[in-house]
Order: C-alpha cells, then structure tokens, then sequence
C-alpha cells in the first residue's frame, strides 16, 4: 500500500475535478508472483481507473499464494482510497 500511495499519478482531470473515493482494482497473482487479469472494478471516472492498472503493470513481483506447501494463483482485489484535496 505504502508502494502505490507514492506511486499513484492522479489524473490531471481528476484532480480538476476534485475527485475523492475509492477506486478497486483486481488482478491475479501469479506463482512466479507476476501480476495478471488486471481490471477495474470500481473507478470513479476521470482516468482513475486507467492509473491504476498503468501502476500495477510496473509493480515489482508479489509473493505468491502458498497452499498445502505449493505456490498457488490468487485472485485479489485492491482498494484505493482517492483524495484530490491531498495531491
């Protein structure tokens, strides 16, 4: 989380509009720990939703899931707490 609050580019037209929410992202992590099936569940409009992906695209690998000792694919949805008044 700490990764994308620094790394989050708020929209220019978000920010014109003053737009605050929350937006939620998901995506599947792989077991090589690759995130894949990256989509947007909730956007509030004004590229927020395309900023997001674009920012999960160049995140570094995850840890993937464990199950019974093995590395498993996990889906996982993300929420993102939004606040042009912070940018």
């Amino acid at each position: 989380m700490q990764w994308i609050a620094e790394n989050y580019n708020f929209p220019q037209q978000a920010l014109d509009q003053g737009v605050s929410g929350v937006i939620e992202v998901s995506f599947v992590v792989e077991k090589d720990g690759s995130l894949t099936d990256i989509a947007v569940k909730r956007d509030m409009k004004f590229g927020t939703g395309d900023a997001a992906i674009n920012l999960l695209k160049k995140a570094k690998k995850w840890k993937p899931g464990v199950q019974n000792g093995l590395k498993v694919r996990v889906a996982y949805t993300l929420p993102i707490r939004l606040s042009a008044v912070s940018q």
